[in-house]
């Protein structure tokens, strides 16, 4: 029986991004569906009890940045500490990722080229030429995204993520749920890449 997973994110985390790339490795080597679910970040820390990063003490602030840079370190990947765009409003490129799954396309890739557009490539993912192009590289039709991306019917479909991560105890993102078991966070992944090999059983509390 084919694995789903539950793949809570947002666009503009530098976790997102960090860990992007091994849960994709992670999904193909076990041949696992994955449901992508973009959600409101700020509805889940309200939960959680997080708090933006420019609100938290200041030994968290640098560490937050120390850990960006040995993760980048550790997958191999390209990163800049502190983007050009960052804060940046995700709202936009999430809904064209909602977009994309209601119409039944696979966004892994063009995932994979907006979170690296903030934590690499300084680019502004609130930008919609931004993603334009990157819908383009995908082959997707970039007007008929946009346009969907803008309606309401994709605004409840965020909405309705966040109240799913919720409910599935998301404490931030990246959060992989599989069979009610939530791993949160990019360093979760060979956690979730156990817990598919082995078919153990949920662990919850």
């Amino acid at each position: 029986m084919t694995a789903t997973v539950d793949y809570y994110f947002t666009s503009a985390s530098p976790f997102t991004y960090l860990g992007h790339q091994a849960l994709r490795t992670v999904l193909s080597k076990h041949g696992a569906d994955v449901r992508v679910k973009p959600i409101n970040l700020m509805g889940v820390w309200e939960i959680s009890g997080a708090v933006p990063p420019p609100k938290r003490p200041p030994v968290r602030q640098r560490q937050r940045l120390v850990e960006i840079q040995r993760i980048a370190d550790f997958r191999g990947l390209p990163i800049n500490k502190t983007p050009k765009h960052w804060p940046v409003d995700p709202e936009l490129s999430d809904r064209v990722i909602a977009a994309l799954a209601a119409e039944g396309h696979d966004p892994l890739s063009y995932m994979e080229r907006v979170f690296a557009a903030v934590w690499a490539n300084e680019e502004n993912i609130a930008d919609p030429d931004t993603l334009t192009r990157y819908l383009e590289l995908e082959k997707f039709d970039a007007a008929s995204i946009l346009e969907k991306a803008q309606s309401e019917a994709i605004a409840e479909i965020r909405a309705q993520n966040t109240k799913d991560a919720v409910e599935a105890d998301a404490v931030g993102v990246p959060t992989f749920v599989l069979n009610g078991e939530a791993f949160f966070g990019q360093d979760r992944v060979e956690y979730l890449d156990h817990a598919l090999a082995t078919g153990r059983q949920p662990i919850t509390p």
